[in-house]
């Protein structure tokens, strides 16, 4: 296993699953610097908005679907990122600052989930996730499974 691909995803998506658990647990204060930058319905916004981060971090941090946990990551932080660090228009230069270093963080983490999206899979260390065929329920499947150790 090459363990920094391991710990890097760790810590990735780590960063994701912790920040949307945050927006579920703080949803009314962020509601508020959500509604001054014009969102409407603020907290429901900042409690959906913890949907993706949740699922896309929850899916890089076990290697369950990572291309669509890093696609939900990307997604939320290029629908985001736009409308709460809008530094272009702040005439404060301390806010304008802040809100760039924001938004280059959000734009440098948009390219790491690009480039997991570009990783082969299954990953290494990953959580084995059998598929079911169409049409096969998970009685046949494990009924086969131990045709098939009984056979062996």
């Amino acid at each position: 296993m090459k363990a920094p691909f391991l710990l890097g995803r760790l810590l990735f998506g780590g960063f994701f699953l912790y920040n949307g658990i945050n927006h579920l647990q703080h949803a009314k204060d962020m509601a508020s610097y959500a509604e001054s930058k014009g969102v409407p319905s603020p907290e429901l916004a900042v409690k959906l908005s913890a949907v993706p981060l949740i699922i896309g971090g929850t899916s890089i941090l076990l290697g369950v679907k990572p291309k669509l946990g890093a696609l939900a990551i990307l997604g939320f932080l290029a629908g985001v990122s736009p409308v709460m660090h809008d530094f272009w228009r702040m005439q404060d230069p301390e806010k304008r600052m802040q809100n760039m270093v924001d938004f280059m963080k959000n734009t440098a983490l948009a390219g790491g989930a690009l480039a997991l999206m570009g990783v082969d899979e299954p990953w290494e260390a990953s959580v084995p996730v059998e598929q079911l065929k169409p049409g096969q329920s998970k009685l046949t499947r494990k009924v086969r499974k131990l045709g098939r150790k009984l056979a062996a």
